[in-house]
């Protein structure tokens, strides 16, 4: 047998081997999230990211066909409210992934508060920014060190300094390739830093495994930054002893999507999925990854994998210490699954994604 033919034989034989090893409830979890209400998004896929209005309106959510919809309470409606892009001619599909460098692919959202404008992180078309009333947003960062962003994620916002902390997951892979860029250990994504007032940017980390959410503390001392491959959340101190050292903040169970803080300090963290025995392993050795893409496999038999065979939820409440405080989950994925954002307002938690047509509400 040539060696090529060995390799994906035995990859695929581990593979199938440890599907067997099902995926648990993480110890001290409450599977709760099943019971979240579910909140459809007529004629669209993939609420990535959830932000309210300096007045509470809201939410609003990014979808997969390039639009950013807002939530009307009173008439129970989704509403057009702005677009990354005026190129819409072709963008006439909930979910195409080939045509999200056309349409645009709006991820993290943020709505600076004193201004009102909202702050859209495109994955294709970089860092964008449009007025409370909506419309065509504006390009704000589209390049860096002379090279276009290519896979914009998230950000959040320090409105005592004007700056914006946001990520670039990957300096290789697009958004639509994003199984490629865990299956080969890819190691490029930055957090970077965007002065409002004066228009430079900053990288302050680079050599990040798929940089991802992003959440200052309370106090402004440090931003977090979710580095999804390697299953962990690292912590950035900008004020302070520290300033300038970064350190992990927590590891997880799992693979963590965007990070955003309640009112008190604390941090909710959403993780796409629980990281089983085999995904540890995969990430783990870069040749079968790298061997798993040669296999004739679809986006869905890899995703499948990945994420252990199932779908599922989970949400994880950090203290500002990076504690766990609290686990809520959707063991069965009865109702929420594949979730890509926590937010809390109000006594309920509000639940995006990425891959769903609907979003939920938790009571608290």
């Amino acid at each position: 047998m040539k060696p090529n033919l060995t390799l994906c034989a035995a990859t695929v034989a581990i593979v199938l081997g440890l599907q067997l090893f099902k995926l648990g409830p993480i110890p001290g979890s409450h599977d709760l999230l099943h019971t979240s209400e579910i909140l459809q998004v007529t004629g669209a896929v993939g609420p990535e990211s959830l932000a309210f209005d300096p007045n509470g309106d809201g939410p609003y959510t990014g979808v997969a066909d390039g639009r950013i919809l807002k939530w009307d309470k009173n008439d129970r409606l989704w509403t057009d409210f702005a677009v990354t892009t005026s190129q819409r001619k072709e963008c006439v599909r909930p979910f195409a992934p080939e045509l999200e460098h056309v349409c645009g692919r709006p991820l993290g959202l943020r709505f600076h508060k004193q201004t009102g404008d909202l702050y859209i992180a495109d994955a294709y078309l970089g860092l964008q920014v449009v007025g409370p009333a909506g419309g065509l947003a504006s390009q704000v960062v589209k390049e860096v060190e002379g090279q276009r962003l290519r896979f914009t994620n998230d950000m959040d916002i320090d409105e005592q300094k004007d700056v914006i902390y946001f990520t670039d997951s990957s300096t290789i892979f697009h958004r639509r390739q994003f199984m490629s860029s865990i299956l080969n250990g890819d190691k490029t994504g930055r957090l970077l830093r965007y002065d409002i007032s004066s228009q430079e940017v900053t990288v302050l980390l680079r050599g990040l495994a798929f940089a991802n959410g992003v959440a200052l503390s309370k106090d402004h001392s440090f931003v977090l930054v979710a580095e999804t491959t390697n299953c962990r959340i690292l912590r950035l101190w900008l004020q302070g002893p520290n300033a300038g050292y970064t350190d992990i903040f927590t590891e997880l169970p799992g693979f963590p999507d965007n990070i955003r803080r309640n009112s008190k300090g604390e941090f909710w963290v959403a993780l796409h999925a629980k990281r089983g025995l085999f995904a540890k392993w995969l990430v783990s050795n870069t040749w079968a990854g790298k061997s798993l893409l040669k296999l004739p496999l679809d986006f869905k038999q890899l995703h499948s994998l990945l994420v252990g065979g199932k779908a599922h939820a989970t949400a994880i409440k950090l203290s500002e210490k990076g504690e766990v405080l609290q686990v809520l989950e959707d063991c069965e994925g009865r109702s929420m699954r594949f979730i890509s954002e926590v937010e809390e307002k109000d006594g309920k938690l509000w639940i995006g994604s990425v891959l769903m047509p609907f979003l939920g509400i938790y009571n608290l």
